[in-house]
C-alpha cells in the first residue's frame, strides 16, 4: 500500500492533523475509509473544491476508500466558517439540482467501480431528513456541549463582530456536520475526515461527537486553503470563480488561467492538482528557476489539469483556441468560441448585406474594425504584409470580403501585425 501520508506531505497538502504521531502509521496499517464534504451552493464545483477532491482521489489510488458527501442538508443552512455574513438560504429544488450537477462532475475524478476501494457518493439530506426536530435534539444535541461550539474560531469570530451576528440556524451547522461523521462511521466504517483548514473546527467537533455518542476513535486532517503566494485567493477571475463546469468556465478560459499562473505559484499547483510524480515536478521546478521565460511549468500544469477536468477533447479544444490566439488560421468555429478566444478584442457590428456581391473591400474592413485610422493606413499595412483575415495574410488591396470569409456564423477576425485584433460581426437575415 502506498504511503499516502508521505505523498501528501511532499505535495504540501497537509496543514493540520489529529493524532500526529499515530496517524501516519495508522494509514499504512490497512485500507481506511475517509470522507470530504462539498457544499452545494452552486450548480457546479469550482477550483476551491478541487483540492479536497484531489485528496480523495490520491487516497483511493493509495488503496483507501473515499466518500464524497454532498451537503444537501447542511447546504440548506450554510457553513459560517470563514464567512462574515449569513448565506442566502436555497430552496430544496435548487439544492437538488445543484447536487445532481456536482455528482456528475465528481464521477470524473473518483472510481466508483474499484471493488473494496470503490468511491461512494452520498447526500447528507438522505439521513438528516429522517429526523424530527425533537428527535435530533434528544438523540444528537444532548451529546454536544455548547461550550465546545463557542470555543471554535469560526463561531467566535462571528460572535465578536458588532455588525454581524450568528443566527441559530448557522449556529446549528456545526452540529449537523458533526453528526455526518458519526453517521458515516456507523454505516460505512468511515474513520477519517479531510477538508480545508477553515474546516478544522467542524472536523474536530465531529471527532468529539463520535467519542461521546459511540465511544469511537475518529481522525481529522486539513489541507491548506488555495491561495496565491501573495496571500490572495486563487481561482478567481475577472468574471468570478474558476468553475469546473464548461458552461460556466470554458475549457479555453480554464486552460488560459493555468498558463498564466505566476512562477511563484506554479510549483504548488503542480503538486496540488496533477498526478505528475515527484521527480518530474522537481525537474520542472529546476527548469523554471533556470529559464522562467519558457513557462514550461505553466504549460504542463495547464495541460494536466485541463485534461483532468475537461477530458482529452476539452484539452484539445483549449489548445486549438490558444494556437488561434497566437496566429493559427481560423476556420469552422462558432460565434461563441470566437467570443471566448477574443473576449477582450474590440468589435463592430455591420449589416450582413455588405457581404453580398461585390462584397466588402478589405481596406474598408480594416478601417471599420479600428485597425487603421485611414484607408491609406490600411493600404500601407496590406502592402507591407501585415494584414490578416482569420489569421491568413491578405496579399492584395483589391480583395473583396464575402460570406465565405467568415470565421464562424457571423464573425470575421481581422489582425494587424502580430497581435492587434479586431472583430467584425455581421448581423441580419435572422442572425
Amino acid at each position: 500500500m502506498t504511503d499516502i501520508f508521505a505523498e501528501l506531505t511532499w505535495r504540501g497538502l497537509i496543514h493540520q492533523t489529529t493524532d500526529n504521531d499515530k496517524l501516519p502509521g495508522w494509514l499504512r496499517e490497512a485500507s481506511r475509509t475517509l470522507y470530504a464534504g462539498f457544499d452545494p451552493t452552486a450548480d457546479s464545483l469550482h477550483v476551491g473544491h478541487l483540492v479536497a477532491l484531489m485528496i480523495l482521489r490520491r487516497f483511493q489510488r493509495a488503496g483507501h476508500r473515499p466518500i464524497a458527501v454532498v451537503g444537501g442538508a447542511t447546504g440548506m443552512i450554510g457553513d459560517p466558517s470563514g464567512k462574515s455574513e449569513e448565506r442566502k438560504l436555497l430552496s430544496l429544488d435548487e439544492l437538488r439540482s445543484n447536487v445532481a450537477n456536482m455528482e456528475a462532475q465528481m464521477r470524473s475524478f473518483l472510481d466508483f467501480d474499484a471493488g473494496a476501494q470503490s468511491a461512494l457518493l452520498v447526500n447528507n439530506y438522505d439521513w438528516m431528513s429522517r429526523f424530527s426536530y425533537l428527535d435530533f435534539l434528544r438523540d444528537v444535541g444532548k451529546n454536544f456541549p455548547v461550550n465546545v461550539m463557542l470555543a471554535k474560531d469560526s463561531v467566535k469570530s462571528r460572535l465578536e463582530r458588532s455588525d454581524a451576528g450568528l443566527s441559530f440556524t448557522e449556529f446549528s451547522y456545526m452540529l449537523l456536520q458533526a453528526y455526518d461523521f458519526v453517521y458515516l462511521n456507523e454505516h460505512y466504517g468511515c474513520e477519517l475526515q479531510v477538508g480545508g483548514s477553515d474546516q478544522w473546527g467542524n472536523i474536530t467537533a465531529g471527532i468529539d461527537l463520535g467519542r461521546r455518542m459511540r465511544g469511537v476513535q475518529l481522525y481529522g486532517m486539513t489541507c491548506p486553503l488555495l491561495t496565491k503566494s501573495d496571500g490572495t485567493k486563487m481561482g478567481k477571475t475577472e468574471s468570478g470563480a474558476l468553475w469546473l463546469s464548461p458552461e460556466r468556465t470554458s475549457p479555453f478560459a480554464f486552460y488560459q488561467y493555468w498558463v498564466n499562473v505566476e512562477d511563484a505559484d506554479a510549483g504548488k499547483c503542480l503538486r496540488f492538482f496533477t498526478d505528475l510524480p515527484r521527480d518530474e515536478i522537481e525537474a520542472l521546478d529546476a527548469a523554471r528557476e533556470q529559464d522562467p521565460g519558457r513557462r514550461e511549468s505553466q504549460r504542463r500544469l495547464a495541460e494536466e489539469i485541463t485534461r483532468l477536468v475537461h477530458g482529452p477533447g476539452g484539452l484539445a479544444k483549449a489548445q486549438r483556441a490558444t494556437e488561434i490566439l497566437f496566429g493559427a488560421e481560423i476556420d469552422q468555429l462558432s460565434d461563441e468560441e470566437l467570443g471566448e478566444i477574443f473576449a477582450d478584442v474590440p468589435s463592430r457590428e455591420m449589416p450582413r448585406v455588405m457581404l453580398d456581391d461585390p462584397g466588402l473591400n478589405v481596406i474598408d474592413a480594416f478601417v471599420a474594425a479600428g485597425l487603421a485610422k485611414t484607408k491609406s493606413d490600411a493600404r500601407r499595412t496590406i502592402e507591407q504584409g501585415g494584414a490578416y483575415v482569420n489569421n491568413r495574410r491578405v496579399e492584395k488591396i483589391d480583395v473583396q470580403l464575402s460570406a465565405s470569409h467568415l470565421a464562424s456564423q457571423s464573425v470575421m477576425v481581422l489582425r494587424s501585425g502580430k497581435r492587434k485584433y479586431g472583430l467584425l460581426r455581421f448581423a441580419g437575415r435572422g442572425d
